[in-house]
């Protein structure tokens, strides 16, 4: 709706300048012109946008993305350091 009325205060606007008797009416009238244009234009690409995209429910969240990179089949990290007891303690000395 908001595009519809930027697109008539462009034309009006314009109108204005055409039949402007002043140099201020002029400018103002090529001012709202050019808003309006503008405004109008904007608006037309916002909703061509909107109407293209994906929602947000529909995009796949991190864990998601991540679990999409690791290869099908692959064995678990090889690189990861096995796991070995304290530095400090010795359960067979007593």
């Amino acid at each position: 709706m908001l595009r519809w009325i930027l697109l008539v205060l462009a034309l009006l606007g314009l109108a204005l300048a055409f039949i402007a008797k002043s140099p201020g009416l002029l400018g103002i009238g090529l001012l709202l012109g050019f808003i309006g244009t503008i405004g109008f234009v904007l608006g037309l690409a916002a909703d061509r946008i909107a109407e293209n995209a994906r929602p947000d429910t529909a995009m796949a969240s991190v864990e998601e993305l991540v679990a999409l990179r690791k290869p099908r089949g692959a064995a678990p990290d090889s690189r990861a350091a096995p796991t070995r007891a304290p530095a400090g303690r010795d359960d067979d000395a007593s």
